[in-house]
């Protein structure tokens, strides 16, 4: 029986058991040990209990919440495109947004705006950036076909790896570090306010994808079929392309680009559960957040007391599978 055939409720409470597992098991490992009896002593001042509540929780929350975003992100390109290939990196979104945090951290700018961080606003700014050049150079050299703009998205996203480039060629030596080292994303939580914001994002995201499940279903049949059946092309793209450089900007601002996630978790849960974007949404955000905390649970315990940025991690789990992929596609064709 293909897997895709198997009961969509199965599979989403089977993710979602797995999601749940993780967040609970991930917080008590680590380089330090963490006893139960210290954990849930209220209150407490013990190192253990700070450990956990502090430091451990918050990071595997967000991590969770950043690998569903991703996987997200990835997922709608993907159906955008109607190619597993595709993600957020391929269409010079992270790239935008990585370059505008680069150039804060280049600049050396520390202010908030009605409590976003400077550099979240220019890793917003930077994706925004980033999806106006796509559309621009699409719209003008290939035509209005969505089809044509990974095209657009490559050259874009290779013209911002580049300014990165420059940009820490012009840096001293703390900030080529600091920008080379954040390039290679990495999960460093203390506290809830990242948590609280990542969730805002997942919010947002969640609730505008399902708003257009339907014009993505249709569009995974092919783009005259989608427009022919009443789907408002240019709409439903810009506004899923918002969104995404929204949450894109939101987690290159705080964890640097992070690969891969965006192409592994969609793909799997498409082979699980189908291309229904109802059922598809939920479980491609659930495997996507664990995941990622899974990633960042080796990261951090592999070569204890040091961390390996996850970044590193996803990089090389997710280098091998998107090989598999363009095998696979190679074969098709």
């Amino acid at each position: 029986m293909p897997l895709h055939r198997l009961k969509k409720p199965s599979v989403l409470l089977a993710l979602l058991s797995c999601a749940v597992f993780t967040l609970v098991l991930s917080p008590f490992i680590g380089a330090g040990q963490v006893l139960l009896k210290e954990v849930f002593t209220f209150p407490s001042a013990s190192v253990e209990h700070n450990i956990f509540w502090q430091m451990r929780l918050p990071r595997v929350l967000v991590g969770f919440l950043v690998g569903g975003i991703l996987a997200l992100s990835g997922m709608v390109f993907q159906s955008l495109f109607r190619n597993p290939l595709v993600s957020p990196f391929t269409l010079g979104v992270s790239a935008g947004a990585s370059f505008g945090a680069a150039v804060y951290i280049w600049l050396r700018f520390a202010f908030t705006i009605f409590g976003i961080s400077g550099t979240t606003v220019f890793s917003y700014l930077g994706a925004l950036v980033s999806i106006y050049f796509v559309w621009s150079l699409a719209k003008m050299k290939f035509g209005s076909s969505i089809s044509k703009m990974l095209l657009a998205g490559v050259a874009v996203s290779f013209f911002f790896v580049s300014l990165i480039m420059f940009i820490q060629y012009l840096s001293d030596y703390d900030q080529s570090v600091k920008i080379s080292r954040w390039l290679m994303g990495g999960l460093y939580v203390f506290g809830y306010d990242t948590v609280r914001d990542m969730f805002f994002l997942a919010v947002i995201g969640l609730a505008a994808i399902f708003y257009f499940s339907h014009e993505l279903n249709l569009l995974t049949t092919g783009e005259e079929i989608a427009v022919s059946r009443g789907v408002d092309l240019k709409w439903t793209v810009k506004g899923l392309f918002l969104v995404i450089s929204l949450m894109m900007g939101g987690i290159v601002s705080i964890c640097g680009p992070i690969g891969f996630v965006d192409i592994i978790a969609p793909h799997v849960c498409r082979l699980l559960i189908g291309h229904d974007h109802r059922y598809l949404t939920p479980a491609t955000f659930l495997l996507g957040g664990a995941f990622l905390v899974l990633c960042d649970t080796f990261a951090r315990t592999i070569a204890a007391p040091a961390e390996i940025p996850v970044g590193v991690i996803t990089a090389l789990l997710g280098g091998p599978f998107f090989l598999w992929l363009l095998r696979g596609r190679g074969n098709d064709g």
